[in-house]
């Protein structure tokens, strides 16, 4: 049996959106795996809601990064710590659902400071 594809809950989205509103202007890159059936859709959940609160986001990228976390969700930044506090609002309003992000540092992407990236992976 196919596992259950992952999405935001009317309910979850209205929460992140009345969370999130208090960061505006975040600039977030979005990436999803093309391999993961579920990622684009599950993305562009996420990309709605930063959309609708007028963060700068693009439109999903399909891109295979490999993400330790089960729920298949990380926030990649150029250096640690460096997470930006709408990215830390974000991860702390899914954790209330059960939702884990993992953080991972790449250097060897050009992501500004104050900027990160969202990706979607696989869920374990």
């Amino acid at each position: 049996m196919p596992p259950t594809p992952r999405k935001l809950t009317t309910h979850q989205k209205a929460v992140l959106i009345h969370v999130l509103i208090a960061f505006p202007g975040q600039q977030v890159s979005v990436f999803y795996s093309p391999t993961a059936a579920d990622a684009l859709a599950y993305a562009q959940d996420f990309v709605t809601i930063f959309k609708a609160i007028e963060w700068n986001a693009n439109d999903p990228e399909p891109v295979e990064i490999a993400i330790p976390q089960s729920s298949g969700l990380a926030f990649i930044v150029s250096s640690l710590p460096g997470l930006p506090t709408g990215a830390e609002a974000l991860r702390d309003t899914l954790r209330i659902y059960g939702i884990e992000v993992a953080t991972v540092c790449d250097s060897a992407r050009n992501i500004a400071s104050g900027t990160f990236i969202l990706a979607v992976g696989r869920a374990m």
